[in-house]
């Protein structure tokens, strides 16, 4: 019986001592890094009062880095013309459960300030967006 309580309690302080996994939230954070990273995210938009889907349409996310608290700095390219430029985005990123969304509010970017709300989920992409007059919704997939 002393022998069965000494290994429980071996057993029990080893335990106590181990190092701490992350967060469930940290696991959270890196799942949408990985699915991100490297990704685009592909797809169509609409324009109010204007019929019809865009063209393909492609937003490219070299990585994303968490700054502090909410805010992140997504790493992308545009394209202006035939040319594509890096273009550092700051976004804030709520979750619903566990389901990321991207929020922009006025942010200042070529062609005017733009605010969207863009729910991931999966490999799927849907949100809204605004930009100086015009606004719409967007959709598509995130490939890597």
């Amino acid at each position: 019986m002393k022998r069965l309580l000494s290994i429980l309690l071996l057993l029990l302080l080893l335990g106590c001592g181990g190092t701490k996994g992350p967060t469930p939230q940290e696991q959270l954070e890196a799942h949408l890094t990985a699915m991100l990273s490297g990704a685009a995210l592909v797809g169509h938009s609409t324009t109010w009062n204007k019929p019809g889907l865009s063209g393909e349409e492609r937003y490219s996310i070299d990585g994303m880095t968490k700054l502090a608290g909410k805010t992140w700095l997504l790493r992308t390219r545009m394209k202006l013309g035939e040319t594509e430029w890096p273009l550092p985005v700051p976004v804030t990123i709520e979750w619903a459960g566990d389901t990321p969304m991207i929020q922009l509010t006025d942010v200042a970017m070529p062609g005017g300030p733009y605010s969207a709300r863009v729910v991931l989920y999966k490999d799927q992409y849907a949100g809204t967006w605004l930009g100086p007059g015009r606004g719409g919704q967007l959709f598509g997939r995130i490939v890597r």
